[in-house]
């Protein structure tokens, strides 16, 4: 009965996982209560996953990840790239190799949100299709994942995994040779041929400087004395053009009011910039009986003023990141105007326009938000919001003494992790109390860089990965994946593991795949009479190697919609790409952990 419930519960999971309706977090937390309900799993130990030390690390990584972003370096790497030539070939190379080589090193997905801005102003410089770019950089943060130890989470999970059912961890560099030969082939296959796949989604005209040509949607009406308008309120915009019309801005006596309280009544003579497009805005002046501005010069233009508060409102492309806090939600239900304090002019989506009824909208990962704000506080609204902007930032170098602190703290933690002098949970724990000491993270941002849904996924699904192995349901699905492999040799069903788990990630998330794949292994191996390590290695890289969706990975999603890619796009690159790796990372396996 027990095994049935637990069944029942992974396969409920999986389809949930597919679907996508819900984040991967709640499906997780879900699955864990039918668990903890139905007593599989005890009570007291419901929660024991929160405190695994592969959940801490995965967190502390986030945090000294971070830290060194603030510090400067990777705008100081950026600032380089950008003097790169036109040469398309030399872009992608240049701009994987740093991907990559960061991503080894600190969160992937944080290497590419850095390098992502460094790209598209790369591609606007140069003329090149911004499509060339984005998913080959995506798909070299999957491949330094695999590096090391702190990588990606599914290396963490195997090496915790391996301290409690075997003799010791795996340390920082054991990822190191099949990892590093696995990205050796997969970067040469994409900056000679891959990139080549992937069709240009979005122009690479020079003069075309943004995704959107949102100037031709935005003008100013003004209130006249037999306006329908004059003596209501501001809402009154949304009745009469029945939602298809966008109110941005109010000017008043010569002042600017940025995102107006929709409730304000209107006088004669107030000056409402909107967004709209032609049809709409003849319908709308119709049956308002109101005037362009361009029509009727004002007394401010005809003595060349502008509006007081006008040069502070500035507009800015950004794309939703994973697990961004307004994701599945409307402007309307996150009250957008007054809780961020930005303007939704028009959303993106896999390079289709969308411009009406913004306001119903459900954003999604990787949409491309125009926004329009304070100009000083349009960044720290976009962090609120779990938006990545996509304009070239300006580069901030940062201080060199911040540099060299967070340089010399992070690679303190590496060599007291190599060393054995302490494990990488308290390692990095450290470093990320001395980057907060030393002020290279403010303490204000340190809760606001992890990514709470990551760590609530794993603590929710460690404790499902041990009811599966308690339950026999590891043992279950070995002995059927040896059945399937009875006539094979050990290598055949490696490899065989391998392409399955590969396969996983592509649908489910990688750390979940992990989860669930590692009890499997070692019954396997147990089966076989062969070391585990091998199988462990298989997952650490096959739940990584998720080329062939947008939605096996974080990075994938980040850039579909900036690099306006549909979803079959992913499959052009993704396939050669992931027969490549499985070519490699088999015989480089064996070779460095044999059977």
């Amino acid at each position: 009965m027990e095994l049935n419930i637990v069944f029942g519960t992974l396969v409920l999971a999986l389809i949930l996982f597919v679907w996508g309706k819900f984040r991967h977090d709640i499906v997780a937390v879900f699955c864990l209560l039918i668990l903890t309900i139905t007593e599989i799993i005890p009570v007291e130990d419901a929660f024991l996953g929160f405190a695994h030390p592969a959940v801490i690390t995965v967190a502390v990584i986030l945090v000294v990840s971070a830290g060194l972003q603030n510090s400067g370096l990777i705008d100081l790497i950026g600032k380089w790239v950008i003097k790169l030539g036109d040469n398309l070939t030399l872009q992608v190379a240049v701009l994987c190799l740093i991907v990559c080589i960061a991503s080894a090193f600190m969160n992937n997905v944080g290497a590419l949100a850095v390098m992502m801005p460094v790209a598209l102003h790369l591609a606007k410089k140069s003329g090149n299709s911004p499509s060339s770019l984005l998913m080959p950089i995506a798909f070299a943060s999957l491949l330094g994942g695999m590096i090391t130890l702190i990588g990606t989470p599914p290396n963490i999970i195997i090496a915790s995994f391996r301290n409690k059912e075997m003799e010791g961890s795996f340390s920082m560099f054991d990822f190191a040779p099949v990892g590093i030969g696995v990205s050796v082939v997969g970067l040469i296959f994409i900056i000679l041929l891959g990139w080549r796949m992937i069709p240009k989604r979005i122009s690479g005209n020079k003069k075309d400087e943004n995704y959107f040509d949102i100037e031709d949607y935005i003008t100013e009406i003004i209130i006249e004395k037999d306006s329908k308008l004059e003596g209501e309120p501001l809402l009154k915009v949304t009745d009469i053009s029945e939602g298809d019309i966008q109110v941005l801005n109010v000017v008043r006596s010569n002042y600017l009011m940025h995102a107006p309280d929709m409730n304000m009544v209107l006088r004669e003579g107030d000056i409402i910039s909107i967004e709209s497009d032609g049809d709409d805005l003849k319908k709308f002046l119709e049956k308002s009986k109101c005037t362009l501005v361009a029509n009727k010069e004002s007394e401010n233009e005809k003595q060349g003023e502008k509006a007081i508060g006008s040069e502070e409102i500035s507009i800015v492309e950004a794309v939703v990141m994973a697990d961004a806090p307004i994701s599945n939600q409307t402007a309307v239900s996150l009250r957008m105007r007054n809780r961020f304090g930005v303007n939704l002019l028009a959303v993106s989506r896999q390079d289709k326009k969308i411009k009406k009824r913004l306001d119903h909208v459900k954003f999604k990962v990787g949409d491309v938000l125009l926004l329009q704000g304070n100009a000083e506080k349009i960044n720290e609204s976009l962090q609120s919001m779990g938006c990545l902007p996509l304009a070239d930032r300006g580069f901030s170098i940062g201080k060199p003494k911040r540099i060299v602190f967070a340089l010399s703290i992070f690679i303190a933690s590496i060599v007291l992790i190599i060393t054995d002098i302490l494990p990488v949970q308290i390692s990095f724990t450290l470093a990320a109390f001395a980057m907060v000491v030393t002020k290279t993270l403010d303490l204000k941002e340190l809760y606001q860089k992890i990514d709470w849904p990551v760590i609530v996924l794993l603590g929710a699904m460690l404790p499902l990965g041990t009811a599966l192995e308690s339950t026999g349901g590891a043992n279950k699905i070995a002995n059927l994946m040896l059945e399937l492999g009875a006539s094979l040799p050990p290598e055949a069903s490696l490899a065989l593991f391998f392409v399955t788990t590969m396969l996983l990630s592509n649908v489910i998330n990688n750390a979940a795949t992990a989860v669930l794949m590692a009890p499997i292994a070692i019954n396997i191996a147990e089966g076989l009479e062969v070391s585990a390590d091998p199988f462990l290695m298989a997952i650490a890289v096959g739940a990584s190697a998720a080329f062939l969706t947008p939605i096996g990975h974080q990075s994938n999603t980040l850039v579909m919609g900036p690099g306006g890619y549909a979803f079959k796009d992913y499959f052009k690159m993704g396939l050669p790409v992931s027969i490549l790796i499985t070519v490699a990372a088999i015989p480089l396996i064996l070779f460095f952990w044999p059977l």
